[in-house]
């Protein structure tokens, strides 16, 4: 996962590492910035080149060693990536750096909630990757989020956010809940209305201070994630006042703060994280990228606690996922072309999903041992791999819009106060919306 992805509610600063066999070990990884250099300085009479990746958070490329596998593979080529800790200070700094025309780096990591507004008003900034990359390669919804109208692409997948759900199997225990994990995916079948009928069960006989779930905000998230329809139509209007996906959400997530089945923690929170070493919550709504953060944040006492099943109800769900696109005012856009086809081939892909538990897009990495047959040790030997690589396969293709990831932070904002605040639910919707009208116009 690319840890401090704080778009859409989404913190990522902890890694995960995947593999084959069964050891398994979570990496506690921040992002820095590594290299201040400017592409206007990137090649030198010697025919040496020096390629700049700006990022945000973690794309796991260094840890997996890519950087320096591809200029061995390319001697006259070097790599060096520029990464902002928090994806909500690089985006900022990336649409002032297209609208001057300068700063930007040869490659720029472009995240999904982003996307579509990138789409619909910077494309012609970005190189076509039509026909570079190969999008059939990639899960069938995923470049179309990066596809112009008239079939440009201007980013790559990266990495996506299959839906699980990760559960405390201690707790469930003490609560009197099944463990097994198709015992519990039964439970939740129906959907994630079973899913809060299962923490009015563990909130019966719940051990004396914990809560069955982290956040209703979450929640919320995974539940819109599972629907085409979010919060945009396919006009371009904006619908998440009518959004069938977000009346349910938000209904859902009031009902849970009403119930108390909600410890009401902002994730990637410091209090959050204490929780989960602490052993507080019971579960957490689990994009593929979720994992590391249990892990790295419960610690050591707590492994083999945890488990892994399919999310709630039948329909799969995504949440999270970046590109990698190549401005066209670089020096070196041909070779930067070339660099993100290798970067976003299935051997890197899965060699990422080894190093830090990012899961690939690039469907031909499902099948690759590191991918296929992946376990983590610390959830009990789930067997991501496959749970992942099943739902990756069937999930809907989602209408974006350009201000997804303003909108899912302004409704989590709200969804906390009712958690945090007692706020009740009419007054934190009007006080969303109005927030929400500001910023769409």
């Amino acid at each position: 996962m690319r840890i401090t992805r704080t778009v859409a509610g989404r913190s990522r600063r902890v890694a995960v590492l995947a593999t084959t066999g069964l050891t398994a070990s979570a990496l506690l990884l921040t992002g820095c910035s590594s290299d201040d250099s400017d592409s206007n300085e990137s090649s030198d009479a010697n025919g040496k080149i020096t390629l700049t990746v700006a990022d945000y958070g973690q794309f796991g490329y260094k840890e997996a060693g890519l950087f320096a596998k591809y200029h061995e593979l390319h001697p006259n080529i070097t790599v060096k990536e520029d990464t902002t800790a928090d994806e909500k200070v690089y985006y900022p700094k990336l649409l002032q750096q297209l609208n001057s025309g300068s700063g930007l780096a040869d490659v720029q990591g472009l995240e999904v909630g982003r996307i579509k507004e990138l789409v619909d008003t910077k494309a012609d900034q970005f190189a076509d990757l039509s026909k570079v990359i190969d999008v059939n390669e990639f899960v069938s919804w995923k470049e179309k989020q990066a596809t112009t109208p008239d079939g440009k692409v201007i980013g790559a997948g990266t990495d996506i956010g299959p839906m699980s759900l990760c559960y405390n199997t201690e707790l469930f225990k003490k609560a009197g809940l099944p463990t097994d994990r198709k015992e519990v995916a039964a439970k939740i079948s129906g959907g994630w209305e079973d899913y809060l009928k299962l923490g009015e069960e563990y909130k019966k006989n719940a051990p004396e201070g914990t809560y069955f779930m982290d956040s209703a905000s979450a929640m919320f998230n995974a539940v819109v994630s599972s629907n085409a329809k979010q919060y945009y139509d396919e006009s371009g209007k904006p619908i998440y006042k009518e959004s069938p996906s977000v009346k349910q959400g938000w209904n859902l997530a009031a009902e849970a703060a009403d119930k108390k089945l909600t410890q009401g923690l902002a994730q990637f929170s410091d209090p959050w994280k204490a929780a989960l070493r602490k052993s507080t919550m019971a579960t957490v709504a689990c994009p593929a990228w979720m994992a590391g953060q249990i892990s790295v944040n419960a610690g050591d006492a707590n492994k083999g606690k945890w488990d892994i099943t399919t999310a709630p109800g039948a329909t799969a769900a995504n949440w999270g996922g970046s590109f990698l696109g190549v401005p066209k005012s670089g020096k070196h856009v041909e070779e930067a072309t070339k660099l993100v086809k290798w970067l976003t081939a299935p051997e890197q892909q899965a060699a990422v999903f080894k190093a830090i538990g990012s899961f690939p897009s690039n469907k031909g990495a499902y099948e690759l041992p590191d991918v296929k047959n992946a376990k983590l040790p610390y959830f009990n030997d789930a067997p991501i791999g496959q749970i992942y690589a099943d739902e990756a396969k069937s999930i809907p293709e989602t209408i974006l819009g350009p201000k997804d990831a303003a909108i899912k932070d302004t409704i989590s904002t709200q969804i906390n106060n009712m958690e945090q605040r007692g706020t009740k639910p009419d007054e934190a919707w009007e006080a969303a919306t109005k927030a929400i009208d500001k910023v769409i116009g």
